[in-house]
């Protein structure tokens, strides 16, 4: 039977009494943006809402012609529209963002993930009427955009990346070719497009069908010997696999020339970013003796030096292609990123947060396609042999997590370094793995002495006797 409440029971003590929680302020929506106009981006047309009070038609179609976008940028200049909120998928908003920028005006590209749980809107009109509406009470937030200069190295860096990946696939079409006469070049050479590889393909183009002729032109540093090479080119020579194994060598020259065409147009673009002087005792020597493949064909590391002021390729995992590709995303000036926390989340290499309840429902990162992440990404894989600390650091992440955690962690450090670097123009200092490996043991003792006092225990460590 439930007994009833005493009322003259002393009440609970000061030392027991919860703290009142502090109510949160609650924030007014007020107006941030006066002169806000919103446009939805489409293919063919876009939709434009301006305030109303403005224009008697504050909304309007504009065709994507280029004079029709002039003619928005007038109507925009004549209702005293300063600020811009455009949503768009693709690249269809590239042109007017450009024509909007260098026209003055305050441009926010804004994500579509944003706005579009938002019901009842079910045209065009009404989402850029909801856009202005957004925009004018400052709820929307623009995307990172890098400077011009940036914007154009991006462009060419991307463009570069594509030829690769066009030339990559004629590489397997001349490999195709090869295995269907037979000639089993690339089970005796680790690179069919190396200095062997190339030497013997191109005699075969020009005509040389003898095995041994062809096995001559071997490099020395191929670990298998001119019998296997030249028991390797065996093959069935059929005119139609020949003129394929033609086709697809003079394609990928001619990409080739492509490549080389964008590497000077790469060099003239960092050059007009070149804001600092190199130190006078240089950059020292780079931790790579020969370059990689498929690395530009000028001295990159000092031209990143010069736009930067920080040496990037110092950090391990992180080699001249690395960098230019990470510079080329981010650019020089990080300003737009108050912390490094901004920068990881943009980036996509920082833990989620999805807490409901006072639990913790997932920490996974949050989907991203960003390119400087993945750059990233691909660094840090590169730590799994690296005899340094970033190394045993992602050795140990390895150790306790599966790998693709590991790499996205690794990933993170590194973006981290990345920003510190490019925002205070520290220069990274290697702490060398015996240094970390003992730092570790150290954290290790100090956690389970404190944990051994919290259970009434005293730790203490075991003598060791020489031999």
């Amino acid at each position: 039977m439930s007994q009833p409440l005493n009322k003259s029971a002393p009440s609970t003590p000061a030392s027991k009494t919860k703290p009142a929680r502090k109510r949160a302020k609650v924030s007014i929506l007020s107006i941030a943006y006066p002169n806000a106009c919103g446009i939805d981006i489409g293919a063919t047309s876009h939709f434009v809402a301006v305030p109303s009070d403005r224009d008697d038609e504050p909304v309007r179609e504009f065709p994507a012609f280029t004079a029709d976008l002039e003619r928005l940028v007038q109507w925009l200049r004549r209702c005293r529209v300063t600020a811009v909120a455009m949503e768009s998928t693709g690249v269809y908003w590239i042109p007017l963002f450009e024509m909007l920028d260098a026209a003055g005006f305050e441009v926010h590209l804004v994500n579509a993930r944003h706005v579009k749980n938002v019901p009842g809107r079910k045209s065009d009109v009404l989402d850029c009427q909801w856009l202005q509406q957004l925009m004018s009470y400052g709820l929307l937030r623009g995307g990172f955009r890098p400077a011009e200069e940036v914007c154009a190295l991006r462009a060419v860096w991307r463009h570069r990346d594509m030829l690769l990946s066009y030339q990559a696939r004629h590489v397997q079409h001349l490999q195709k070719a090869m295995t269907q006469m037979n000639v089993q070049l690339h089970h005796v050479i680790s690179d069919i497009m190396g200095v062997t590889g190339q030497a013997i393909v191109r005699a075969i183009v020009a005509g040389e069908r003898d095995a041994a002729t062809l096995a001559k032109l071997r490099d020395r540093r191929i670990k298998a010997d001119e019998a296997e090479v030249a028991a390797a080119l065996q093959g069935n020579w059929r005119d139609e696999h020949l003129f394929a194994l033609k086709q697809a060598l003079a394609l990928i020259d001619a990409y080739a020339a492509q490549i080389t065409e964008c590497d000077g147009k790469l060099q003239q673009l960092l050059g007009a970013l070149k804001g600092h002087a190199l130190p006078e005792a240089g950059l020292g020597t780079p931790k790579r003796g020969t370059p990689a493949k498929n690395s530009v064909r000028f001295d990159a590391r000092t031209s990143l030096f010069e736009a930067s002021g920080v040496d990037l390729t110092r950090i391990p995992g992180i080699d001249t292609s690395t960098a230019l590709k990470v510079i080329s995303e981010i650019g020089v000036d990080l300003a737009r990123f108050p912390t490094v926390k901004h920068f990881t989340s943009w980036l996509g290499l920082c833990p989620g947060t999805k807490i409901s309840g006072g639990k913790v429902l997932s920490s996974a990162t949050k989907p991203c396609a960003n390119r400087a992440a993945q750059a990233l990404r691909m660094a840090a894989q590169a730590l799994r042999k690296s005899q340094t600390a970033l190394g045993a650091h992602h050795r140990r992440l390895c150790s306790r997590m599966d790998k693709p955690k590991a790499i996205t962690a690794s990933a993170h450090k590194l973006a981290r370094l990345v920003y510190f670097m490019l925002t205070k123009g520290q220069a990274f200092v290697e702490a060398g793995q015996d240094e970390y490996e003992e730092r570790y043991r150290q954290r290790v003792v100090q956690n389970l002495t404190r944990r051994a006092h919290q259970l009434g225990f005293l730790l203490t460590p075991q003598e060791t006797s020489s031999a």
